[in-house]
């Protein structure tokens, strides 16, 4: 069975074959914003409907294109997936890239993303990707902020998950379930922690609130300095 690793790297040639005659030099080499960090994190446990639901999986691919196609050189993108907390369980979907104007263009990569984003479910149905039976989201944000600075480049963590944590540290599958804070700022200087499907299983606008309320006072106390939670869009 070939990796995600292959599949992103097969999809990237298409992506570049398709648009290798566009020239990027006068966008990059002009007036543009900093460099940033954008981490994508993909939730591939079994309460999460985008890992069945194609409409919804390409949706949420749509929503990412534009936090990243305008993304300055140096900049870098992660793709991760998260769910049981296994390392094993999560390293065949996985992309680490620094933009750069010849050779991964912004652009480029936000249609690499977002086509990968939007395959999750055909990939769980082929068996090459893995469907999790746990949803540990604070493990996986523990373990991206040990990879940024947000002090020395500005981030963004974006989530394609219903934010329903159910781990050994919480669980938020039931209407009691309640966050437990970080112990420190670990995104301190972040810009911002957005989740995209909020709730989308359960069905329920009040159960989206709660939701929006447990992660928006998980991020600003993990330093990140907004929150978005989107049930849909």
């Amino acid at each position: 069975m070939r990796s995600f690793s292959t599949f992103v790297f097969a999809a990237a040639c298409s992506v570049a074959a398709a648009l290798g005659t566009a020239a990027a030099d006068d966008f990059y080499y002009g007036t543009n914003s900093p460099p940033r960090t954008v981490i994508i994190g993909v939730d591939l446990s079994t309460s999460n409907p985008l890992i069945l639901d194609d409409a919804f999986a390409a949706k949420v691919g749509a929503r990412v294109v534009p936090l990243i196609e305008g993304l300055a050189p140096r900049s870098r993108v992660i793709l991760r997936s998260f769910g049981s907390y296994d390392s094993s369980a999560n390293t065949t979907f996985n992309l680490d890239v620094l933009i750069a104007p010849k050779s991964a263009r912004a652009e480029d990569i936000a249609k690499l993303v977002s086509l990968a984003v939007a395959s999750v479910p055909k990939l769980v149905r082929d068996g090459r990707l893995h469907a999790q039976n746990s949803t540990n989201i604070i493990a996986f944000l523990d373990n991206m902020a040990a990879t940024i600075d947000c002090r020395a480049q500005p981030a963004t963590v974006i989530l394609a998950s219903d934010g329903v944590e159910d781990s050994k540290l919480a669980n938020l599958s039931h209407g009691r379930g309640t966050l437990p804070p970080p112990a420190r700022a670990i995104y301190a200087g972040c810009d911002q922690l957005m989740i995209f499907g909020l709730a989308q299983g359960m069905h329920d606008p009040r159960q989206t609130q709660r939701l929006r309320d447990e992660w928006g006072n998980w991020a600003a106390s993990a330093g990140f300095r907004s929150f978005t939670g989107l049930n849909d869009w």
